[in-house]
């Protein structure tokens, strides 16, 4: 609840600071809670580059692990499941009682209160013998990882409450609500922001060095807040300036644009995690620790894959998924990310072959996106929490709002096509020569798949689209009573409500504020 996240005393969790310069899978070892204060940590630039490594990771978890996947691939239709907990995200059934809606609200103002803490007090609290860069670079990745936060929230509930500084509110904690318009553009300010103040990088091959997110990602990032704000000019000047400065690279793409070393498939597997496409990705743990490490493998994979006790099948590629492939056998992303009946795949526990019964939640399929295997195999983690990292955002996606802006009027066009024909010519896939608007939207479809992006690509569309595309996706199941299997339909139709999610009611109950009008932000305070 917000009245409980913001009531701790969020300006003292140094307990989530790290003292180690590794930033991958030693992202969160850290000291004892209890070892350090606001007015001894911050004297080393070591202790202050370090500051913001638990930005990346734990307080994601229960929004990455529990609600992600749930919203954005069963409630778009790429995803479908029986499973109680999550059945009424494909429904349009949610209501503020979801136990699952709540974890998010409370996840993702978990980032924004932890981020809050650094930006609020590193300022003041940070010893003369610390440069200024250092400072200015740990800001940047707080109000980077804040904004983030927050364009996540925007998309999910609407309007919602701005807090830049949780101190403010330990009293009163009744906050009101913000506009929508007013939430983008806090967001534009911290990418902004992290813009101007974040080490500018080249993205080479020392992958543990990635980690961090640096000025082009922040440019990656508010290309695409441009692009939902329909900016289109700005959306593709932005795309265009992190194309051309060579920061980042297409994993396995062409020579001239891409790092021809990897492939799609080798993007998920956890040797490659902070690769020269990854703009932006959470750094999970390999201390096997629950909620410091991946948890969606636990809820993907099937059982016998992971190791554990855990392989839920608790989600399955929707039929209508499957079809959108244009060319299963010969686009590469079909394979790394849906596991057919029969299908091998070599670096998966040494060698794993997919049961010909795999049917994960009717689909005849099971999930191999961010499925990595067991322990020995994979780097570590234990029972719910694995060491791969989880995209945020990737330069594919990066290279398709350059397309998708060139082609509303905001650039090249010829530029854009190309940027769209490197994330095919990577998937193994011909080139379109006069693509259309559909022809990106699929694209994103595909390339996205179960990285938690359809439902609001749906959506921004406008409710026009988005209720006609989510009532003509199909959400139904094989009956393999019958040879060849026969496809038992389910289809839903949602209304306007349904392209936004209630607020947790016991968000409102503490905070009846949420339920009155939204009140203009104050920009003049903002931090």
């Amino acid at each position: 609840m917000m009245k409980n996240l913001i009531n701790k005393k969020l300006t003292v969790l140094f307990s989530a600071i790290i003292l180690f310069t590794a930033c991958s899978e030693e992202f969160l070892d850290r000291p004892p809670e209890d070892s350090y204060s606001a007015d001894t940590f911050y004297n080393t630039e070591d202790q202050v580059t370090n500051s913001t490594n638990h930005l990346y990771s734990k307080p994601w978890f229960n929004f990455i692990t529990n609600v992600a996947w749930a919203i954005g691939e069963l409630s778009s239709g790429n995803g479908r499941t029986w499973d109680a907990r999550n059945s009424d995200f494909g429904n349009f059934a949610i209501t503020g009682e979801h136990g699952t809606l709540t974890q998010s609200w409370e996840s993702l103002y978990a980032v924004i209160g932890q981020s809050n803490t650094l930006i609020n007090t590193l300022p003041d609290a940070v010893s003369q013998d610390v440069s200024q860069d250092v400072v200015n670079n740990a800001l940047g990745e707080a109000r980077f990882i804040r904004a983030t936060a927050y364009f996540y929230l925007v998309r999910i509930f609407g309007s919602v409450p701005i807090i830049a500084d949780n101190n403010e509110y330990v009293l009163e904690p009744v906050v009101p609500r913000n506009p929508v318009e007013d939430v983008y553009e806090f967001i534009k300010r911290d990418y902004q922001f992290a813009i101007e103040n974040l080490d500018e990088k080249t993205r080479g091959a020392n992958y543990e060095n990635n980690a961090r997110v640096s000025s082009g990602s922040a440019k990656a990032m508010l290309a695409k807040i441009y692009l939902y704000e329909e900016n289109y000019s700005e959306a593709y000047r932005l795309a265009n300036e992190v194309i051309n400065s060579g920061e980042f690279k297409l994993y396995g793409g062409d020579a001239e644009d891409g790092d021809p070393t990897g492939s799609y498939y080798d993007l998920f597997l956890t040797a490659n995690d902070n690769n020269p496409e990854s703009i932006f990705a959470l750094q999970w743990s390999t201390s096997g620790q629950y909620s410091e490490g991946n948890g969606l493998q636990s809820l993907f994979a099937q059982a016998g894959i992971t190791g554990f006790s855990d392989g839920y099948s608790a989600i399955g590629p929707s039929i209508d998924l499957q079809e959108a492939y244009e060319d299963q056998e010969e686009d590469e992303r079909y394979y790394a990310t849906i596991m057919d009946p029969g299908s091998y795949y070599p670096d998966l526990n040494g060698g794993y072959t997919v049961s010909e019964n795999v049917n994960h939640q009717g689909t005849n399929v099971g999930i191999k996106k961010y499925v990595v295997g067991n322990a020995e195999t994979n780097g570590g983690g234990g029972m719910q929490s694995y060491p791969n990292n989880t995209y945020i955002m990737r330069y594919a996606e990066l290279l398709l709002i350059h397309a998708e802006a060139a082609l509303m009027g905001g650039g090249s066009v010829a530029e854009g096509t190309e940027s769209l024909n490197k994330v095919r010519r990577r998937a193994g896939l011909e080139n379109i020569e006069n693509p259309t608007i559909e022809d990106i939207f699929h694209e994103r479809r595909i390339e996205l798949a179960f990285e938690f992006e359809f439902w609001y690509d749906v959506v921004r569309r406008g409710p026009d689209f988005a209720l006609d595309f989510l009532a003509q996706t199909e959400r139904g199941t094989f009956n393999n009573d019958t040879t060849p299997p026969t496809i038992t339909s389910e289809m839903f139709t949602p209304n306007m409500e349904d392209l936004t999610f209630p607020y947790p009611s016991n968000e409102t109950q503490n905070n009846p504020a949420l339920l009155e009008a939204p009140v203009p932000y104050d920009f003049d305070d903002e931090q």
